[in-house]
């Protein structure tokens, strides 16, 4: 702290510096280092935070990109539907979705819990899964191939939820098939339900 000296009235106040021995700086010296490392901390905790941000919003963007491009270019495939459950079909403002396809008699104690099922689509655009391999190639003329992953013995090929406006439930009930858009990667996007006939089921709202 400064201090000041007064030499009498109407003297002007001088205001010296507090000056420290050396032992007395030796003394403070720790808190002042302390102090400066919790400052520098708060610093870099604030650029962390703003880098993970950043990252976190290009992912995002990426993700959408990614979308936009299977719905613009990917190939549709239908999956017939059969429920797992008809009393727990519908729950809510969504409706469980259970693949023919994901119970498929291909899958055994050998199959590779990630690869691609390899599927042949016939005129009305509905698949049917030929055989699975671990990697991307070969595929041949009328086939597409989907990831797949194996989650409790069955084969999890794309999206088992589909979700809907309230009070749809009635409309959404005939549906027959999942409808999904397949890159040439093998990644799937599901966009919509479609009843026995292949016609997308739309909200009537």
């Amino acid at each position: 702290r400064d201090f000041c000296l007064s030499r009498g009235l109407g003297d002007v106040y001088k205001r010296q510096p507090l000056r420290f021995s050396s032992s007395e700086l030796h003394v403070l010296q720790p808190g002042i280092s302390s102090l400066k490392k919790e400052q520098d901390m708060k610093k870099y905790s604030r650029i962390l935070i703003i880098v993970n941000l950043i990252l976190l919003l290009g992912y995002f963007n990426w993700s959408v990109y990614k979308k936009e491009q299977i719905l613009k270019d990917g190939q549709l495939v239908l999956l017939q539907l059969v429920p797992v459950d008809p009393r727990s079909l519908m729950q809510g403002d969504y409706m469980r979705l259970n693949y023919q396809e994901a119970s498929s008699a291909l899958v055994d104690e050998q199959t590779a819990t990630r690869g691609y099922a390899v599927l042949r689509t016939d005129s009305n655009q509905v698949g049917e899964i030929v055989r699975l391999q671990n990697t991307l190639e070969p595929v041949n003329s009328g086939e597409l191939v989907i990831k797949y992953k194996i989650v409790h013995h069955r084969l999890f090929l794309g999206a088992e939820s589909f979700f809907f406006e309230e009070g749809q439930d009635t409309l959404y009930q005939k549906a027959m098939y999942g409808g999904l858009k397949v890159n040439d990667k093998g990644q799937n996007l599901l966009v919509g339900l479609y009843d026995k006939d292949f016609h997308r089921i739309q909200s009537d709202k």
